[in-house]
């Protein structure tokens, strides 16, 4: 599979950038999912192929570009889509399935056919579940970062306690993920960012 570079996939988010802050606050999430990865992988040896993690990281947000408005102001109504939004680019771009999931499997902890009948979400209905470990460790690292205003850093435990409002079984999920994957170091990454760490 043709993995594309960072300097490929920055060109990509600026190409459908709407404008400079767009960029800077989906792409810099982007980086810092990344490096929240980097941080997961350097704990043990997941059998991950890190380029492709990498570039999952660096694309899983692009389709957020496709709900701002004119003035610059998110649909938060449909922000749920995102990831299909992100699919359906990469798609138009021609990248490889592999690649496209990482936008539409990264929601949440995933996002069962169930979950979007019975939450009625703007969603063709069908499973959005992260199912190969690059999947799951990209969702995983996703959790730890918001693009919020200002953006900020999520510790496991409170990603632990928001995520409860959607179930006990997606404590359960995440609470797998935590046991598989660890905790992630986040204390130095957001004082490097200079973002909150709640």
């Amino acid at each position: 599979m043709d993995i594309p570079s960072v300097d490929e996939i920055r060109a990509m988010h600026l190409k459908y950038a709407p404008n400079a802050e767009a960029f800077e606050r989906v792409f810099t999430h982007c980086e810092i999912v990344w490096k929240v990865a980097e941080r997961i992988i350097s704990l043990s040896d997941w059998g991950v192929d890190t380029e492709l993690v990498r570039a999952g990281c660096l694309l899983h947000d692009i389709g957020v570009y496709r709900l701002y408005d004119a003035e610059g102001r998110i649909d938060e109504q449909n922000y749920v889509r995102h990831g299909l939004l992100g699919h359906e680019i990469l798609e138009s771009e021609g990248m490889p399935e592999e690649l496209c999931r990482f936008c539409s499997c990264h929601t949440g902890v995933g996002l069962s056919k169930a979950d979007v009948l019975i939450q009625g979400l703007p969603l063709p209905p069908a499973d959005y579940i992260a199912v190969t470990q690059e999947e799951r460790l990209v969702m995983y690292a996703d959790k730890f970062h918001s693009k919020t205003t200002p953006p900020k850093f999520v510790s496991p435990d409170t990603y632990a306690t928001y995520v409860g409002r959607f179930g006990q079984d997606k404590v359960e999920t995440f609470g797998a993920l935590r046991a598989q994957f660890g905790d992630p170091e986040l204390e130095s990454l957001a004082a490097s960012y200079g973002h909150h760490l709640t």
